[in-house]
């Protein structure tokens, strides 16, 4: 998440406290004629290809919908209507309305699920479907469970249920408190509770670095296929923290904006008056498996990951390193475990959560590893969805593959004054055609938690 907050440190050591979107399958988008192809792995058990997308958005269900509203520039911030927020420092957020689980999760469970959960459920079983994997179908029944798993991930987990059933213990006494208290808070319980579903019995856990969360598991993912322990991983990412302790708590650490009068501006990565982020929710989930499991199922192929990073700033609780060396050597760090030169890279789907520390210490960190920024684009998500903490790494993930797959950029809104600085086109306001060669998605976390992960085009 990497924000300006400015909290107590522990003193361990002396160190400072357009048109309508189609999927595209199987497209070969041609290389910069300056550019080299990408030097990428060729065994066919150890290259990673995404065949499927799932999404719970502020802006639906159904990925091309959700990129299609990014694309015309559509605003998903507005005042929170979920519980009062009257006494509240800041009143809005991308809160998700109208979502249903119908489908995709039973009745009962529905019922007793935190938001965390049903997202994640949601986002998981839709990228299965768009993998072709429906429950039903005999592709799904076909596949070797052993062999498959469910990295799903998140920041915060059941924040809805625990702070349910902390108001039930203090206002009520500990006999009114839900049995499902404790398995529905646990971070894991996302993962599990897929798995427990679709009967996959591969690797199965959550990981949970703040806001750099999802691209770990993508990583993750990839290193069990690799590695040959796995065939085939749904990997992602969920949060819901639009609850009263959730927007309370991050408003008491001075993280979200305060821009009550405006709030559709209030989300503007890079400009001179941003003044936090502005919190989202949701989850996104990605069918990642190995091309040989792919092409052994005729699967469609949307796009490919080429490789991924992860790092440590191992400088402060909640603020960036100014310099930027955590970020930019996990940006090096990806590029090498994709096999990928900086120069090929012209596309960037950034951090950019809009707080006043953390966008430049990301631009410093790009500047380092790309010397010449000419030809790279890169936009902010978060100007129009929100940061959704763990699910963020997700959600741009899928707005990065749709950029590869349509040759479309959407804009980074509320661009009215950028910084100087930042000499790299953001895309500002409005979409922009863009033939992407290789991209990057930067995730960071609280903790110092640095993520970034590589896609591109697939090519046989």
């Amino acid at each position: 998440m990497h924000n300006y907050l400015f909290l107590p440190q522990p003193t361990l050591s002396a160190r400072p406290t357009p048109r309508p979107v189609r999927r595209c399958l199987h497209r070969v988008s041609a290389a910069s004629p300056t550019v080299a192809a990408p030097r990428r792995e060729t065994d066919p058990k150890k290259r990673i290809v995404i065949t499927g997308m799932g999404i719970v958005s502020v802006f639906g269900n159904d990925v091309d919908k959700y990129y299609n509203s990014l694309l015309e520039g559509e605003n998903g911030i507005d005042t929170i209507d979920r519980f009062d927020i009257s006494t509240f420092p800041t009143k809005f957020a991308g809160q998700i309305r109208n979502f249903s689980t119908e489908g995709y999760i039973d009745g009962k469970s529905d019922r007793r699920l935190d938001n965390c959960w049903r997202y994640g459920i949601v986002s998981g079983k839709k990228a299965l479907e768009n993998a072709g994997l429906g429950l039903q179908t005999e592709a799904f029944k076909k596949l070797n469970k052993e062999r498959a798993g469910v990295l799903l991930g998140t920041g915060v987990g059941g924040m809805g249920a625990f702070s349910d059933g902390i108001e039930a213990l203090v206002g009520k006494g500990v006999r009114k408190m839900s049995p499902f208290f404790i398995p529905y808070i646990i971070t894991n319980m996302g993962s599990a509770l897929i798995g427990i579903d679709i009967g996959f019995m591969g690797p199965n856990y959550s990981i949970s670095t703040a806001c750099a969360t999802s691209n770990y598991c993508f990583h993750a993912a990839a290193n069990h296929i690799r590695r040959g322990e796995s065939d085939i991983i749904l990997a992602g990412g969920t949060d819901a923290v639009i609850v009263p302790c959730g927007m309370g708590g991050f408003s008491a650490c001075r993280a979200l904006s305060t821009r009550n009068d405006d709030p559709k501006t209030a989300s503007r990565p890079w400009d001179i008056d941003r003044d936090g982020f502005v919190m989202g929710e949701g989850a996104g989930a990605l069918v990642m498996e190995s091309l040989e499991h792919a092409m052994k199922r005729d699967a469609p192929i949307i796009a490919e990951y080429l490789g991924g990073g992860v790092t440590c700033d191992a400088y402060h609780m909640t603020e960036p390193r100014s310099d930027g060396l955590g970020v930019s050597s996990c940006i090096k760090q990806s590029l090498e475990n994709a096999g990928v030169a900086p120069e090929e890279v012209n596309y960037i789907n950034p951090h950019a959560t809009s707080t006043p520390l953390g966008d430049l210490a990301e631009v410093n960190a790009i500047k380092k590893v790309f010397k010449n920024t000419s030809e790279i684009k890169m936009n902010g998500t978060k100007s129009m969805i929100g940061h959704c903490l763990g699910a963020a790494g997700a959600l741009e993930a899928i707005a990065t593959i749709k950029a590869i797959t349509t040759g479309w950029l959407h804009p980074t809104i509320n661009q009215f004054n950028i910084e100087p600085s930042v000499e790299i086109d953001t895309v500002p306001n409005k979409k922009k055609q863009h033939e992407v060669n290789v991209a990057i998605s930067n995730s960071f976390g609280f903790g110092g938690h640095n993520s970034v992960v590589v896609f591109a085009p697939f090519k046989p």
